[in-house]
């Protein structure tokens, strides 16, 4: 319900032109009940300039009574304006007009424009008094609930409106309220006295200037989204930051509405302007000295608590994780004894900075007081990137302090919690978290410890393991294994899946599950991933000269390495043609995930990709919830058949109707077919028979290293 004042035209001219109307008042429910609206709304109403109009405004119901009128109009019919009680419009029409007006009333309730009648009234109902010529002009309310009237006398004026357009002009020039009129170009037009008292001008210097000119740029931002509101009619009342000639702010409410001229163009608005801004400093002190800290300009303790327990609900309702990390700065103390608190303080500015540039902009820094801060992570996916930020932001407050001429060296210790693992309450994990600290800090400081012992040590595996896969890098320690996959037409192995092992000095040869999680928590899939696609590339190539110009080797891509940066991919298309492999010699596999992904980077990375000439392999399909109609969108060139599908191959009619129309439907879309995971000579036979073009499996071979498959490749016969 849209409370905002009517547009009053200016003194000079409120006799002449089309009269904007009163919004009346409607209820959430849509039906008019003026005996229901709240005591706020009245006075809303009362402060708008409609009710001290110099015209006679009515609003009435559908049943023809009248629910609400201003000042002039109550005064011209002698009625209580706050409590008219039920007293019908037409009582005050001559008896002689009385048909025509309702002739009228149904005209302007079937009408989108407004209509105009010229009949005779009466002041008081049944009085015999000769009828006043009046002029009545009516709108029906967009709402289709009201009906609103401007009655003007046709010759002459009523000794009431003359009266009440004295009053009107009066009040306008004395008023405590700025009223400020501009043009269809937002030109000032008119302002009262109060208006330029408040910038602090001259009447004569603000007329023929733009409104904009007298505001920021946030306010003239705000002004060009809802000028084009104004001009569609619509009233609004806003917040804007206006400067004084003195270039000092002025905070305002302006309650707008626009003016129209009889044929219904725009010719400007008009708005009553109420000076807040000692209000609004005020409040805005209060606010934040309850909830900032006032040295760091973090949040404070009531503010950190009271976001702690809004995302520890969102956690609960969306079954997310929540970590908590509680931080202690080490010999903070000795920093505020030798240097005094001034250099303290300035210190822990510093830190709260550094904290903050560490984290996400969604995530919560606080100061709890002293030198304990807390950091609240929502939303957190993999434990392994609670770890990097709990390791760069150890890292970070161990750096020096530059404290003016002085300078400093701390240290953090860092307790983690997480919820709802490690807590069932927002108290219990503050505790923990708390208690997870001073573990650090006995443990020697400079350091970060898990509330709980087997996270701790999940913690110190998976920082060994990264620290060992930087060093495989490094040491080419990283190599591929190439799986067969084979031509059902003819038994030829016409492509190959190129599989990631890791030869641990110490572990041995691991396979990716061992390793891989890791690699996407801490970053470094993607430089995994650009040392396996140019090792496919030099292998890709060596095969198609040996062995045809169609081979072709697939690569994995986790989804994580899809939302990464578009400059990481920068240098493959030169390496390719370097290489000289025609398009399609290396295929991108990807998840059903990746498709399903709306990221705007993921869209980007295929379209990167495919651009290059690289194939696109969906994997696992019928494991997830893609469609056939997806494949097509993103261009899909292979289809992979999930292990789960072909394993069910055999155990009745309805699995093998299944694999036939996947295989037939992806093939009409022009997508070739690899079936996974085979396993038995039937498998194989079910799938040839059912037109699958590719398989691969144990029945055929395991993942192989690139010797080994070339050993087999060539012990084909010649294509």
């Amino acid at each position: 319900m849209d409370n905002t004042p009517p547009a009053v035209p200016a003194p000079d001219s409120s006799r002449h032109g089309h009269v904007p109307w009163p919004a009346a008042p409607l209820l959430d429910d849509g039906v008019f009940s003026p005996q229901r609206v709240k005591a706020e709304r009245e006075q809303a109403y009362f402060n708008d300039l409609y009710l001290l109009a110099p015209v006679a405004y009515f609003v009435l119901g559908l049943d023809g009574a009248i629910v609400q009128m201003n000042l002039v109009a109550a005064e011209l019919f002698g009625l209580p304006r706050a409590r008219p009680g039920h007293v019908l419009f037409r009582a005050y029409v001559h008896e002689a007009f009385r048909h025509d007006y309702e002739q009228f009333v149904q005209r302007v309730l079937n009408s989108s424009e407004p209509e105009r009648i010229q009949l005779q009234v009466r002041l008081r109902p049944g009085a015999q008094e000769a009828g006043l010529p009046v002029s009545l002009l009516g709108s029906a309310d967009p709402n289709g609930q009201a009906l609103r009237l401007v009655l003007e006398q046709a010759e002459g004026k009523l000794a009431a409106l003359e009266r009440s357009e004295e009053r009107f002009r009066r009040i306008v020039h004395s008023a405590e309220e700025g009223i400020w009129e501009i043009d269809a170009q937002a030109l000032t037009s008119f302002v009262n006295p109060k208006m330029a008292h408040m910038l602090g001008c001259q009447i004569e210097d603000m007329l023929g200037r733009p409104l904009a000119s007298f505001m920021d740029e946030e306010g003239r931002a705000i002004l060009e989204r809802n000028i084009a509101r104004r001009q569609d009619g619509i009233a609004e009342r806003h917040e804007f930051k206006f400067v004084r000639r003195d270039g000092s702010a002025l905070w305002a409410t302006l309650a707008t509405n626009p003016i129209f001229d009889a044929a219904g163009a725009y010719l400007g608005a008009l708005a009553l302007v109420s000076d807040i801004t000692a209000q609004r400093e005020a409040s805005g002190r209060i606010w934040q000295q309850a909830n900032f800290d006032q040295v760091t300009g973090l949040p404070n303790r009531h503010m950190f608590l009271d976001r702690l327990h809004n995302e520890a609900r969102r956690a609960r309702r969306e079954g997310t994780c929540l970590v908590l990390l509680f931080i202690d700065l080490d010999h903070f103390k000795q920093v505020n004894d030798r240097y005094g608190h001034e250099k303290g303080d300035l210190l822990l500015r510093q830190a709260a900075r550094r904290i903050s540039e560490r984290v996400r902009a969604t995530d919560t820094v606080a100061r709890l007081g002293g030198d304990e801060f807390t950091v609240i992570l929502a939303g957190v996916a993999q434990l392994g990137g609670i770890e990097r930020v709990v390791q760069e932001l150890v890292a970070a407050l161990a750096m020096p302090f530059a404290l003016d001429d002085d300078s400093a060296q701390v240290s953090a210790s860092v307790g983690v919690a997480l919820y709802p693992a490690d807590a069932d309450s927002v108290d219990t994990l503050l505790r923990h978290a708390d208690q997870a600290m001073y573990a650090a800090k006995n443990g020697g400081r400079n350091g970060y410890r898990y509330f709980t012992p087997a996270l701790q040590q999940a913690a110190e595996l998976r920082r060994n393991t990264v620290r060992d896969m930087r060093l495989a890098l490094a040491q080419d320690q990283f190599e591929l294994h190439y799986q067969p996959i084979v031509s059902l037409h003819d038994g030829g192995i016409a492509r190959a899946e190129a599989l990631l092992r890791w030869r641990h000095p110490l572990r041995g040869l691991l396979a990716p599950a061992e390793f891989i999680g890791f690699a996407e928590a801490n970053g470094l899939i993607t430089d995994i991933g650009d040392w396996v696609f140019r090792q496919a590339v030099r292998q890709a190539q060596q095969w198609q000269a040996a062995y045809g110009a169609s081979f072709q080797i697939s690569i994995n891509k986790s989804p994580v390495e899809f939302r990464g940066d578009a400059a990481l991919y920068q240098g493959w298309p030169e390496h390719l043609r370097r290489e000289g492999l025609p398009p399609g010699a290396i295929a991108i596999e990807m998840t059903e995930g990746v498709l399903l992904d709306e990221a705007r980077q993921v869209n980007e990375r295929l379209r990167q990709f495919r651009a290059m000439g690289l194939a696109l392999a969906l994997d696992d399909f019928g494991s997830g919830q893609t469609s056939l109609a997806c494949l097509k969108k993103f261009d899909i060139d292979v289809l992979k058949l999930d292990r789960s599908l072909v394993g069910a191959l055999g155990q009745g009619d309805a699995e093998l109707a299944l694999c036939e129309a996947i295989i037939a439907l992806a093939q009409r879309l022009g997508l070739k077919v690899v079936a996974e995971g085979v396993e038995t000579a039937a498998q194989r036979d079910l799938l040839r028979a059912a037109g699958c073009d590719y398989a691969q499996g144990y029945f055929f071979s395991g993942a192989l290293p690139a010797g080994q498959l070339e050993r087999l490749l060539g012990a084909q016969p010649a294509a």
